[in-house]
């Protein structure tokens, strides 16, 4: 009424034209559907087939508010070419212009109404969810399409119900669509169909429908609608995904004017009007015209009436625009309407209508070309009930198709009525979700959102609820204890203020100090019988590299460079090497000595000094072989260590190639293992400046250090390691020290009566009586020289 009222008073559109309209009832009925399209052919309310009575000038019919209506007018409109405007959903069968070559669609595409329930529903993070739909093709689409979406983003069907669209009659759903729904612990239930497949929800009584379910509806079901004596009570709370539409202008103004007493010929419109405002019990006061022009729609509950302008009732606007732009294009290319003359056959506005492009009053461009239909978008709105005459729907969000990701769904929580049982958003999980630190474990024989809860693994975090894996941390960040949190790692290392640093310097340089002062007796003395006797050249060659090995365990402590990696383990095996290659020349030397007793034999020449020097000279030199070609292939640089420690980044010394760190450690061991095999041989030579016995206690003091440095070495990590390797330095050195030049010392410093020619002639002469000539000839002679 409201367009073509509006058409009629456009001197622009149709001014030569006056359009009018039937009204025919399908009341929810493919049998009904048929009779009344039947009585418009034919006219005069007559029930004739192919005949018409009326003379009626109609060109286009508008109807179908359901697919399966649609198909009943389209099926016997299309034997006489009639144009069909639909104004229900889209439907992509109907669609199809070889089966309804006749039928315009002006809805929006629905194609994407699923994406927005599952975005609603993993923004409320409803998992448990159940699924109402019409058992027709359009309902069977709509399932397959949102439980895609759902096992995507992780969402769990409870329990899908079909409702037969022959099903009706509120005692079938007694016995069984509303128990069953009764039955399960959803909370959450998505309802997809219209007004007419769901009349068996509309009619359901208050103990069918549970106050503690959530309903989550499409606008082609009426929500609001039901019966007066059913309380409205049942679906409070329910959000319903609605077209988003321009508000037509003038339209609201123009319902308020409506009323039995302007449209005196309506009788729908005054039997609606003696239901609403009961103008029967006026009638018999005689009153009745008061209550025509007293009441207004305004005035009426949601149930009765909704002033906002529908969907369909938008469809329905377009509609008629459609027809009448339709009809002025017919015009503009030299057809004849006018009241008098014959009007044009139906079947000619079919080339008209499908290329017919308007803007409607809303500014809204309408393209009647089902390929240009556009993406539907959608209101979110909240049914509230304050009592049996007060409701509302209430605008809480909005999903917009194709738009940016964080800007198509909008949802205010805050705005949002749950309903009598619930104060804030429903809880609808299978299982008990599962707070940060935690993860998800399924079930098996459940589905995935059936689950229990698990504590993230050693160095992972989950920060979020419900999440179905654990994160890493980053390298440089380590999990709290709840491991719902990374926290930042503290960068450590063997640092000289730290207690252990400070100790290690001050044992290293008191050795260094003791080595000082040995070394320092060793020259004092230098001219004695027991320093003369022990190759003098080689203990200052020992002396002095214990000295470095000493000093080259500073290198060790500190923030490592680049330099000190690649000078800690290259100082440290050549002076090493040094020490133990001057042990092995003088144990070598004491060996040779013993066994060469003849006088003027050539092997003299093997027990020179110079033969000594050159053993320790080649020995160190392969040494210095070996950590050149580390440091050239491979070398030592500055490394993070973020595995070692768990709450620490260990700065250290990558040894860069393995093999040649070992190589030089493996060398150094081959030649301590063989210094202690040629001592342990002269053990029990005679032992006035015989010092086999000490180096073999020496060797083996610092061969068992070394031996079990492997294994700790490769058990210990982060600073612990370089702990090691500079206690394994200080023990050995320490050791070698000790056992070798100790006894010299004692016997310079506190015993010189032992340190002279006499004293060691007496000891030698009371040693072969004790032995009866065991002292083999010119041993003193032997010994003073070396």
């Amino acid at each position: 009424m409201f367009a073509v009222e509006e058409i009629n008073k456009d001197p622009h559109l149709l001014p030569n034209l006056t359009l009018g309209f039937h009204l025919y009832n399908t009341y929810h009925s493919d049998e009904r559907t048929l009779e009344s399209s039947l009585r418009w052919l034919s006219g005069q309310g007559q029930l004739i087939p192919n005949y018409s009575c009326g003379g009626q000038k109609a060109v286009a019919v508008i109807g179908g508010a359901t697919s399966a209506l649609s198909v009943q007018m389209g099926t016997l409109l299309e034997l006489y070419k009639y144009p069909q405007i639909t104004f229900g959903p889209f439907e992509p069968t109907l669609s199809d212009k070889v089966q309804f070559p006749s039928l315009y669609q002006l809805a929006p595409r629905e194609s994407s109404l699923h994406k927005g329930m599952v975005r609603l529903m993993v923004h409320f993070e409803w998992t448990w969810i159940g699924l109402v739909t019409v058992d027709d093709l359009r309902g069977e689409k709509f399932l397959q399409d949102i439980t895609l979406e759902m096992t995507t983003n992780g969402v769990c069907v409870s329990f899908t119900e079909k409702i037969p669209v022959s099903e009706r009659r509120h005692t079938e759903s007694q016995e069984n669509f509303m128990p069953r729904i009764m039955a399960s612990a959803t909370r959450v239930i998505f309802i997809h169909g219209d007004t007419d497949s769901l009349m068996i929800l509309r009619y359901s009584q208050l103990p069918f429908i549970p106050h503690f379910k959530v309903w989550i509806t499409t606008s082609h079901w009426d929500i609001s609608m039901r019966p007066q004596y059913v309380d409205g009570y049942n679906f409070h709370g329910a959000l319903t995904f609605s077209y988003l539409i321009s508000e037509i202008p003038g339209f609201k103004d123009f319902l308020r004017t409506v009323n039995p007493a302007k449209y005196s010929e309506d009788i729908l419109l005054k039997e609606f009007w003696n239901s609403a405002f009961k103008c029967k019990e006026e009638r018999e006061k005689l009153k009745q015209e008061e209550c025509f022009l007293n009441d207004s729609l305004e005035t009426l509950p949601l149930f009765y009436f909704d002033m906002a302008m529908s969907h369909l009732s938008h469809t329905i606007y377009n509609g008629v625009y459609a027809v009448a732009w339709t009809l002025h294009e017919m015009a503009l290319k030299g057809f004849t309407l006018t009241e008098e003359s014959s009007f044009p056959h139906p079947w000619q506005l079919h080339s008209f209508l499908k290329n017919i492009q308007f803007n409607n009053s809303a500014g809204d461009p309408l393209i009647v070309d089902e390929k240009g239909n556009p993406e539907a978008q959608y209101n979110i709105l909240n049914y509230i009930t304050f009592n049996m005459d007060e409701e509302a729907l209430v605008k809480v969000g909005q999903f917009i198709p194709n738009s940016k990701t964080d800007q198509d769904f909008t949802i205010d929580e805050e705005a949002i009525v749950w309903g009598w049982t619930f104060t804030e958003s429903p809880r609808a999980t299978c299982s008990e979700s599962c707070g940060p630190g935690f993860r998800q474990i399924p079930l098996e024989g459940e589905p995935i959102c059936c689950f229990i809860c698990s504590l993230c693994p050693e160095g992972e975090i989950s920060s979020k609820r419900n999440m179905k894996k654990c994160e890493k941390c980053p390298e440089e960040e380590y999990p709290n204890k709840e491991r719902n949190q990374c926290l930042p790692k503290t960068v450590t290392f063997l640092h000289i203020s730290e207690p252990l640093g400070m100790t290690l310097i001050c044992v290293a340089l008191f050795f260094c100090l003791i080595t000082s002062l040995v070394l320092c007796v060793f020259v004092k003395f230098k001219e004695t019988p027991i320093v003369k006797a022990n190759n003098r050249a080689l203990s200052y060659t020992l002396l002095v590299s214990l000295h470095f090995c000493f000093l080259c365990s500073l290198l060790f402590i500190g923030h490592p460079t680049s330099a000190t990696c690649l000078l800690r383990q290259t100082i440290f095996g050549i002076v090493f090497t040094v020490a133990v290659s001057s042990i092995l020349a003088k144990t070598t030397i004491v060996v040779l000595a013993f066994r060469l007793t003849t006088p003027g034999s050539r092997g003299r020449m093997w027990v020179q000094s110079r033969m000594s020097n050159s053993v320790v000279i080649i020995c160190s030199a392969i040494q210095v072989i070996l950590c050149g070609l580390w440091l050239g292939i491979a070398p030592p640089f500055p490394d993070r260590d973020t595995h070692s420690e768990r709450e620490q980044i260990v700065i250290g010394c990558n040894e860069g190639s393995v093999i040649g760190f070992y190589s030089v450690l493996g060398y150094m061991g081959f030649l301590a293992l063989g210094s202690f095999t040629v001592a342990f041989l002269a053990r029990n030579l005679p032992d006035t400046f015989n010092e086999a016995k000490f180096i073999t206690f020496s060797m083996l003091l610092f061969c068992s250090v070394w031996v079990s440095f492997l294994p700790t070495y490769q058990s210990t990590k982060g600073k612990a390691m370089v702990v090691v390797e500079i206690f394994s330095i200080l023990v050995s050195s320490a050791g070698l020290l000790g056992c070798i030049f100790i006894p010299k010392c004692y016997v310079i410093l506190l015993r010189p009566d032992r340190n002279t020619q006499e004293g060691v002639k007496s000891k030698v002469d009371s040693r072969a009586r004790i032995h009866s000539g065991s002292l083999p000839p010119n041993s003193y002679q032997r010994n003073n020289h070396f």
